[in-house]
């Protein structure tokens, strides 16, 4: 088929009008196409539009294309099968039906390539367009399908149209944030979760063994946006919401059975977590991780290598490893004997300054909240903190003090680090080791607390009173931490201002009667310059 020419704007009529006519030439152009088929070159005109420089051209023109190929596609338009090069269609074998069928499948094929384009255009309205548009061809095609259906293993899915789509929101230099938000509307359709998980642990495979190990900001930043948009059913009775309703035998079907879901997702976080990520990217995947994560992995142990490379990163990161550890340990047996000793190694002065401090605190709290800890182990904790609260700011003195506390009331065998005498005033040789790395060995269990007496004399009043706590016998009821771990310097200082003194403050001995003057003044002196 011939193609036509394209009508061009007149240049020098208003910008107003020229949109006007644009978008009437466009849609007067749809109209014809779906209503005679001896207009059906105009087809080539609406594609144009979709390369428009003009925003609202594009738009009217996505929209259009909408509208047209979805008309097409519900009359069975569009040739169905293996589709024929546009020069082997030309030939006598096939009918004029058949040609006309094959012409308009090789242009909506033309039109599902531009709006893949578009997904990346510098206007979102035209982004989103684009992607509402191919996903409206994505459930279409699932009514009318354009390829034989194979039973077996996918039925019906348009799942090669879903997986271009995924492609183009897992790109590799543009930040797709937006886009992937706008899109997981349609992860709460069960197919369509299915599929995408199945695509992004394609692409991922795919690219990163094409970079070759080397980290990806950008790529890996959309891809963790669109894994962690993955919200998974928690039973198969949940999987009830599907885009496209298949005829027959849908119990047979993959993106139907809760178990492949399940597999499907454990394939796609593995997929994209034995690669090497940014560092801001870990924190990210580690905060979200026992939450998220491995709740809904079949072997959540197969885990460990990420979170050990993890650990080895340091600083936060290390804790929020941690933190996946011990779920992993607590519920799912994994052996791990070094973890007590990692978490000992991470309690250095900056642990009171990070980010994360609260939340360090919180799962320290939980890790060594059991009462089968060996006494050493406890011990070296309890001192070890003890020694870093010399240095630390009020506002976690606040916090650390009271911890401490909790560990002694939860082992009473430590209370001897509050209760080995000394005589006044004599030097004392401190046996722990500071610099020991592992917990057994540095001594803790023979040496004291005697850094929790000398807080007693801090220039913070709460702080010294804190520290006044080991002076009394402890009581079996352990104080109570949640709403400490985040009290910060500005709001340490407000609750200071708010307090009311019970009795005035001495200002003055005798009250002032003048400031200058002779020797009954303030100054008590006289000056004179001769």
């Amino acid at each position: 088929m011939a193609t036509s020419t394209s009508s061009n704007v007149n240049v020098d009529e208003p910008e107003g009008v020229a949109n006007k006519s644009s978008k009437k030439d466009i849609n007067n152009k749809v109209d014809l196409v779906i209503n005679n088929r001896k207009h059906a070159n105009y087809v080539f005109d609406i594609l144009e539009y979709l390369q428009a420089v003009k925003e609202k051209d594009v738009v009217c023109a996505v929209n259009a294309c909408n509208k047209l190929f979805c008309a097409l596609l519900k009359r069975g338009d569009l040739f169905v099968g293996q589709l024929p090069s546009e020069e082997d269609m030309l030939s006598a074998e096939h009918s004029a039906e058949q040609k006309y069928r094959m012409f308009m499948r090789h242009r909506y094929n033309s039109c599902t390539d531009l709006l893949l384009e578009l997904m990346h255009h510098e206007s979102f309205q035209v982004k989103e367009g684009a992607l509402l548009t191919l996903m409206k061809f994505v459930t279409m095609e699932g009514k009318f399908p354009l390829l034989a259906v194979d039973w077996e293993e996918h039925y019906h899915f348009p799942r090669e149209l879903l997986k271009a789509v995924v492609g183009q929101l897992l790109s590799e230099k543009e930040d797709m944030a937006l886009l992937i938000s706008r899109f997981q509307e349609f992860l709460e359709m069960e197919d369509v979760r299915y599929y995408v998980m199945s695509s992004v642990s394609d692409s991922v495979a795919r690219v990163m063994e094409k970079a070759k190990g080397v980290a990806l900001p950008v790529y890996q930043g959309n891809v963790f946006l669109l894994a962690s948009s993955v919200c998974m059913p928690s039973k198969e009775a949940e999987l009830s919401n599907f885009l496209v309703k298949q005829a027959a035998k849908q119990g047979d079907w993959k993106a139907a059975k809760f178990k492949e879901h399940r597999r499907a997702f454990e394939r796609m976080w593995l997929c994209f977590l034995k690669y090497k990520l940014p560092s801001s990217m870990y924190k990210k995947v580690l905060v979200i991780l026992h939450d998220s994560i491995l709740p809904h992995m079949s072997k959540p142990t197969l885990m460990i290598d990420f979170l050990t490379a993890a650990y080895d990163v340091g600083g936060a990161i290390s804790l929020l490893a941690l933190n996946g550890l011990f779920v992993l340990i607590h519920q799912h047996n994994l052996d791990y004997p070094d973890f007590y000793k990692k978490l000992y190694g991470l309690l250095e002065p900056s642990v009171f300054h990070v980010k994360y401090r609260a939340r360090f605190f919180h799962l320290a709290n939980i890790f060594l909240s059991s009462s089968h800890l060996p006494v050493y182990l406890v011990a070296a904790f309890a001192k070890r903190l003890s020694r870093l609260a010399l240095t630390a700011p009020p506002a976690a003195l606040l916090m650390v003090l009271p911890f401490i506390c909790n560990l002694i009331r939860r082992h009473p065998a430590c209370r001897v680090l509050i209760h080995r005498p000394s005589a006044p005033g004599e030097p004392c040789d401190d046996p722990y080791l500071m610099e020991e790395d592992d917990p057994a060995h540095c001594h803790a269990l023979e040496s004291s607390l005697w850094e929790l007496q000398t807080l007693q004399k801090h220039y913070h009043p709460d702080v010294a009173k804190a520290a006044m706590a080991i002076n009394k016998p402890l009581t079996e009821e352990e104080d109570d931490i949640s709403e400490l771990l985040e009290l910060s310097a500005y709001e340490l200082f407000e609750r200071g201002l708010k307090q009311k003194e019970k009795q005035a403050v001495p200002l003055e001995f005798e009250v002032a009667t003048q400031l200058l003057g002779g020797s009954g003044g303030v100054l008590g002196a006289h000056f004179s310059l001769e």
